[in-house]
């Protein structure tokens, strides 16, 4: 009697062992992607303090929403901050950042050939802000998808544009900046839309929704969005600046050999899978503290990531995408590769895994 107690005893761990064993290896699999209830596009997300603040373009105007996480942000109350009451036209994709404990919020507006950059700024996050200022970038082409941000002691503004009048393709841009609302000098073309991968989806090709963030070795990196945004083929991908490089010139630049967060395997980069929940996955927002990647996040864990996708099995369309939340982490010695172009054919270093 004792020795089959014992006996059963022993089955029942043994059974409890397989199923704690079972459910280990369900819970490891990919996290199923964290659809918000923000049926809307492009986020903008930064932390200040324990708050979480997000701005978003409505009913042709900005609205702002403030919560304790980014989950909640979607249920959070959401503030009109500026009203497009000159009619400028379409009001795309506002970027919320801190500059001097300062609000600035950037955005493009516009109709067709006529979107520009502009301006907004308040010392609260979500009242008081000012009427909009056009920026004044240099050769005052095209520009949509604008931010700011500090690198080596600079301010610097990166967008999304036309290098002439007409819609050929999108590229990315860099300025100086010598204040928050006043760029200083040339614009610098840093990234084009010419490799294969980002070539699928075109008319116009396109780089978009540059976001900047530091890697663990302090240098610049500008994670972007190429292919069509009107296609499930939207993905993220990856432009390194070389330590010590100069984020003006070109070639200084060493841009991932694939999409590094997508929906399509035939377009991600060797060593990076596809997503498993949703389609397109793009156009961005690190979560950092007060919009600075000088508090970017060090090599290890993971850190808040929202961007704007489809859920899969849904048609694909701007109607239906959605905000996520999701995560990010550095990965470590990556080599990126390039050819017949001026300077070294590789760079190693930090590269980015993202996670629904």
């Amino acid at each position: 009697m004792k020795l089959s107690r014992h006996l059963s005893g022993i089955a029942v761990f043994a059974l409890s062992v397989l199923l704690a064993a079972a459910m280990s290896l369900t819970s490891a699999g990919p996290a199923r992607a964290d659809r918000t209830g923000l049926q809307a596009a492009d986020p903008s997300v930064i932390r200040v303090g324990g708050t979480y603040v997000s701005v978003q373009s409505a009913g042709g105007g900005i609205a702002v929403r403030q919560a304790s996480s980014t989950a909640g942000l979607a249920s959070a109350p959401a503030r009109r901050i500026w009203s497009d009451t000159r009619d400028l036209g379409e009001v795309w994709a506002p970027e919320v950042v801190r500059d001097g404990g300062r609000y600035y919020v950037y955005f493009s507006a516009g109709r067709g050939a006529a979107h520009r950059m502009y301006v907004i700024s308040s010392a609260t996050a979500d009242s008081g802000y000012t009427a909009e200022t056009k920026l004044a970038l240099a050769d005052g082409k095209w520009a949509i998808d604008g931010t700011m941000f500090t690198f080596g002691g600079q301010r610097w503004f990166v967008w999304s544009g036309w290098a002439g009048d007409t819609n050929v393709e999108q590229n990315l841009y860099i300025s100086r900046m010598s204040s928050p609302t006043t760029p200083a000098g040339a614009r610098y073309v840093i990234s084009q839309p010419r490799e294969s991968w980002e070539r699928v989806v075109g008319n116009p090709f396109i780089n978009e929704a540059p976001e900047a963030i530091k890697d663990p070795n302090g240098q610049l990196h500008i994670v972007y969005s190429a292919n069509g945004s009107w296609s499930d083929q939207y993905c993220l991908a990856d432009l390194r600046l070389r330590a010590g490089g100069d984020p003006t010139y070109v070639w200084d630049w060493y841009k991932s050999n694939g999409c590094l967060f997508g929906s399509a395997r035939a377009t991600m980069m060797p060593g990076w899978d596809p997503t498993l929940y949703v389609d397109g996955p793009g156009h961005h927002s690190f979560v950092l503290l007060d919009g600075d990647i000088g508090t970017s996040p060090p090599a290890g864990p993971r850190f808040p990531l929202m961007f704007h996708a489809v859920a899969k099995g849904t048609p694909y369309s701007w109607a239906n995408r959605y905000w996520y939340t999701g995560t990010f982490s550095w990965w470590g010695g990556i080599t990126y590769s390039r050819a017949n172009v001026p300077g070294s054919p590789t760079s190693t270093g930090w590269s980015l895994k993202f996670f629904e």
